[in-house]
């Protein structure tokens, strides 16, 4: 079991209790493929580990082509014959679906607030030393997803849910997205396995809110700029978005899963069956280094399910798959989603 260390993002307490968290599969590319099949079989069967479900991320990064003899196939016309048969389809989407809806990924180029990279700012440490920072970040990256419209890829997964639901058949979404969008094009059955930006949970009393105020608290008004020279606004902790629940006033934090933090169990229970019910599964527009969603995919495939990614390059679990379609989601999943000759509409 691969003990949490300084490549993964996670809080300091927890780097000190060395808890083994994941049995996460960061190889090099050196490794060969037995030694990774070997770590894929011992993540995929610790269950215990993915129940506990500590969202972490992976800063090594696959670049480059994967090896021939695990090359997965592009095949479009095949993956529609599979695609026609299947029953129970999960698709599981990652920040690039919203990105070609203008929502940042934070990833590359986007990946800096100012001058703190997002995973840094968005822990519990974080919030707790600066809850003025953390809500300016946060803010910003409310007043970005309330501005913004589903991208193709979001109305392309929303009218194959109601298409196929009319069949009896079923499509879940599995998203570490954490804006509305999905909801937005019209998806029904969506599993947020990172959190709401649209919610709040108070510090104090727990309780949790659908919150799609613009701005926020009058304080965050015109805060949260993402350019380097400004500075912190600073805003005193009592002026912060603040609990309506009678006597509480507590502090209020999105209600975002927090790098470092444990996923929903009762999210994580309803991912799990959706991933042994499954006989179709969509990887879509994720770079595949945060976990446990990073799993979510290899495991379906170990069952034998055809698994197809749908991204801009190739990723860490790319080789795992049985297909991979590489170009923009808006692009490439409205033809694969489409109605198949063989449907009786």
């Amino acid at each position: 079991m691969i003990y949490c260390s300084d490549r993964l993002n996670v809080n300091k307490q927890t780097r000190r209790d060395s808890v083994p968290l994941l049995s996460v599969d960061i190889f090099e590319p050196e490794y060969s493929w037995i030694t990774k099949a070997r770590t894929e079989t011992m993540l995929l069967r610790n269950r215990a580990v993915f129940a506990r479900g500590l969202r972490i991320c992976s800063t090594h990064v696959m670049k480059g082509s994967v090896v021939d003899a695990a090359r997965p196939i592009s095949d479009m016309s095949e993956f529609r014959k599979v695609f026609s048969n299947a029953k129970h389809i999960a698709i599981i989407t990652g920040a690039g679906v919203s990105a070609e809806s203008g929502v940042p990924t934070f990833r590359g180029e986007n990946e800096k607030w100012r001058k703190w990279l997002s995973q840094d700012l968005a822990t519990p440490e974080a919030f707790s030393r600066t809850p003025s920072r953390v809500w300016e970040f946060y803010h910003y990256r409310r007043e970005m997803a309330l501005n913004k419209k589903p991208s193709a890829a979001h109305l392309a997964i929303a009218e194959c849910e109601a298409r196929l639901r009319k069949q009896g058949r079923s499509v879940v979404v599995i998203t570490q997205s954490i804006d509305d969008l999905h909801r937005q094009a019209g998806s029904k059955h969506v599993l947020k396995v990172h959190g709401n930006l649209m919610e709040t949970r108070c510090v104090s009393c727990g309780h949790v809110t659908v919150n799609r105020r613009s701005p926020i608290c009058p304080a965050l008004k015109d805060k949260g700029s993402p350019d380097p020279d400004v500075a912190d606004a600073q805003i005193p902790v009592d002026k912060l978005p603040r609990c309506g629940e009678s006597d509480c006033r507590g502090l209020l934090r999105p209600n975002v899963v927090f790098f470092g933090e444990t996923l929903d169990s009762h999210i994580l229970t309803k991912v799990e069956k959706e991933m042994e019910t499954c006989d179709l599964c969509l990887v879509v527009g994720t770079s595949s280094i945060v976990y446990p969603a990073a799993m979510f995919g290899p495991q379906i495939a170990s069952r034998g399910v055809p698994v197809a990614e749908f991204n801009m390059q190739i990723t860490p679990k790319s080789e795992y798959f049985t297909y991979h379609f590489q170009g923009p989601c808006g692009t490439t999943l409205p033809p694969a989603l489409a109605p198949h000759e063989s449907e009786v509409i």
